[in-house]
């Protein structure tokens, strides 16, 4: 599927014009630097690796899109970072939540996309060392997200980019998003990817919300479409992150390695399943329980698992307390909470 070029590309400024002269829209909810609470000790706090903000034109386009549940309404800065430094965390990467910055039309994804991320870049920069961000991207605009990726990678300092686990009824691995992967994976990127609900399935029972089940099941879905296309071979170098312990991927795993045919065992499973799950990285929001945990551990290494909150749908509490009861030793713990992620995110590491 292409799309047309729009009347106006979105123009591209310099770091510097980013940085310092963001404008009027987002500060009105910025904070100077005098009003937000000093991080952690360095080295001490906590890294928080699912963790959405509200730039103010998102809020916009989401109202007029009837997506704006009480937790986007009540969302402000000050509250977040009162939140991160109640429970410990030093460090927040901020994204979008979904369903993303694609609402139906080009010229407004394209738009809403750079807006966004210089959102992000402009709070990461007014509270160094407290926030990174995952870019945005107007997929399946793919002309659009290939321009956009390149200005939150090279001008914005993105520490990775954020993608949905669907777009319509295309999951992760469709060829519609091939360039886009060839690109991220060309430079090595950290590619996070955040759930959504896919059209087949968002209103399947009137009485069961979307986050409830359709969530962690996008992500599997997700996940096993990259496999099963063989994006997972093909792009070696990209640094996926999945939410929610990978949603119900590690239940099912046993199931889809027994099932798949021999020929993709052979050639997008080599090494078997587990080894292709236990390259990629995960992170524990609304999964801070036994169950999730045992599922995942069981094909997953503790080294790719880290802290996610989803804040402010989820307090962040809820993740960090709940890792706390999971057995693991004071090593994992904080590999868990802190290590794990700087091995992905060089901007915290200083």
């Amino acid at each position: 599927m292409r799309f047309p070029r729009t009347g106006h590309d979105v123009p591209s400024l310099s770091r510097r014009q980013v940085l310092t002269g963001f404008g009027a829209a987002a500060g009105s909810l910025l904070l100077p630097s005098s009003a937000w609470t000093a991080a952690p000790a360095a080295g001490a706090g906590y890294i928080d690796v699912h963790h959405h903000v509200f730039p103010p034109e998102f809020l916009t386009v989401a109202r007029a899109n009837s997506v704006s549940p009480a937790a986007i309404e009540q969302w402000t800065l000050a509250r977040t970072l009162e939140e991160m430094d109640r429970n410990g965390i030093a460090s927040a990467v901020a994204s979008i939540t979904q369903p993303g910055v694609w609402f139906g039309d080009v010229e407004q994804g394209r738009r809403l996309a750079r807006q966004c991320n210089e959102y992000m870049a402009k709070l990461a920069a007014d509270h160094p060392g407290r926030f990174g961000f995952f870019g945005a991207l107007p997929l399946p605009d793919t002309e659009g997200s290939l321009r956009e990726l390149a200005y939150a990678l090279d001008t914005l300092k993105a520490d990775g980019i954020g993608m949905m686990t669907s777009h319509g009824d295309k999951w992760a691995g469709d060829p519609q998003f091939a360039p886009v992967l060839e690109e991220l994976n060309r430079r090595k990127a950290v590619v996070y990817y955040h759930p959504t609900g896919a059209d087949c399935c968002r209103t399947l029972m009137s009485s069961v919300t979307p986050n409830l089940i359709e969530y962690p099941h996008d992500t599997a879905r997700a996940i096993t479409s990259l496999l099963f296309t063989g994006s997972l071979m093909k792009y070696r170098d990209i640094r996926f992150l999945f939410s929610h312990a990978g949603g119900t991927l590690p239940v099912l795993a046993g199931r889809i390695a027994q099932l798949a045919t021999p020929k993709d065992r052979a050639e997008k499973m080599p090494q078997g399943l587990g080894a292709e799950l236990a390259r990629l990285h995960y992170e524990m929001a609304n999964a801070a329980n036994r169950a999730a945990w045992g599922a995942l551990t069981s094909v997953v290494p503790v080294s790719q698992i880290m802290l996610g909150s989803d804040y402010p749908y989820v307090p962040v509490g809820a993740t960090n307390d709940g890792l706390a009861t999971l057995g693991m030793t004071a090593t994992e713990l904080r590999a868990v909470r802190r290590d794990n992620a700087l091995k992905l995110l060089p901007r915290f590491r200083g």
